[in-house]
């Protein structure tokens, strides 16, 4: 059951909103290679503002994932891609639907 979340919010440096929504669409690939990170999303909110949503089923699942080559990936680039470190938001999930369509 998935019971915990994370959200972090990414601005763009000026120029750089491609590289940071190409350098997330790559993420894909890390992430699928984390068991324990079972939902991941990749987010546009705005022009220059990004997303990730991924949610886990335990705390231990979740602390790997931030210690995990994603999120190292995303510090090592923080400077050259962001005007600011990511924002990152625990959350607690009280209910969840996942249907494909």
């Amino acid at each position: 059951m998935i019971k915990h979340a994370l959200f972090v919010r990414l601005e763009a440096k000026p120029g750089k909103e491609q590289a940071v929504a190409d350098f997330l669409r790559a993420g894909l690939e890390l992430t699928n290679r984390e068991a324990g990170t079972p939902v991941w999303f990749a987010l546009k909110l705005s022009a220059t503002t990004f997303g990730v949503f991924d949610a886990f089923a335990s705390e231990e699942d979740r602390q790997a994932h931030l210690h995990g080559s994603m999120a190292a990936a995303l510090m090592a680039r923080v400077e050259e891609l962001l005007l600011q470190p990511p924002s990152i938001e625990a959350l607690d999930v009280l209910a969840m639907k996942n249907q494909l369509a």
